[in-house]
């Protein structure tokens, strides 16, 4: 399912869509992440992992009238150990949203309005935002690699020797890799992942 990144007009009716779903939530300060803490050797040094994204982001979604809906912007992915923090904003650089996930909380912030927290960060975007981001999935999926938690199918890119993936499929998402960083940079560069139930199409262009 194609989409426009640039669309302006797909732009101000996926606006409008995500207002009308965040305007349903009671919202507020900014939440500084939780870094968790463990004496266990290997989580211990799982929790020093520190990562670091930002790029800009397209979704495609049907709201819970089953209308398509739209939302572009950018987006600021700071990870710590096993906590993330997501920041997307508008094209003109206004924050839409903040989430912020651990294994014990997630939170989602909305500007000017209080924090929402649930256990599940899932069920939290969906219920706030009307779609919701695989943010498990991509601390692993952005390295590029399958998360350990499941099972999943690899197919590898075949013009390259390094054994990056070209493709994943896991937990009912499909992630095509369109493209990677030019050396000597590297990592992920465009991503584009897909899910038919409910539908969800979102790319990914990552600037560094």
């Amino acid at each position: 399912m194609a989409f426009d990144f640039f669309a302006g007009a797909s732009f101000r009716r996926g606006a409008l869509g995500f207002a009308a779903a965040a305007a349903l939530v009671m919202s507020g300060c900014a939440v500084q992440p939780r870094v968790p803490t463990t004496t266990d050797a290997s989580t211990s040094l799982a929790t020093q992992t520190s990562r670091m994204y930002h790029g800009r982001f397209a979704v495609q979604y049907n709201d819970q009238n089953g209308t398509q809906r739209n939302a572009y912007g950018n987006f600021d992915w700071q990870e710590t150990g096993d906590t993330v923090t997501l920041q997307l904003r508008n094209p003109l650089g206004q924050t839409m949203a903040i989430v912020t996930s651990s294994p014990s909380l997630a939170t989602l912030e909305l500007p000017n309005r209080q924090p929402v927290s649930a256990d599940n960060v899932s069920q939290l975007m969906q219920n706030t935002l009307g779609f919701a981001l695989p943010v498990e999935g991509l601390r692993y999926w952005l390295q590029p690699s399958a998360a350990p938690s499941s099972r999943a199918q690899t197919t590898l890119d075949p013009e390259a020797n390094n054994g990056r993936p070209k493709e994943i499929r896991q937990d009912g998402w499909t992630i095509d890799y369109l493209a990677y960083a030019d050396a000597p940079a590297t990592g992920v560069k465009r991503v584009n992942l897909s899910r038919n139930e409910p539908p969800l199409d979102i790319k990914l262009v990552l600037d560094q």
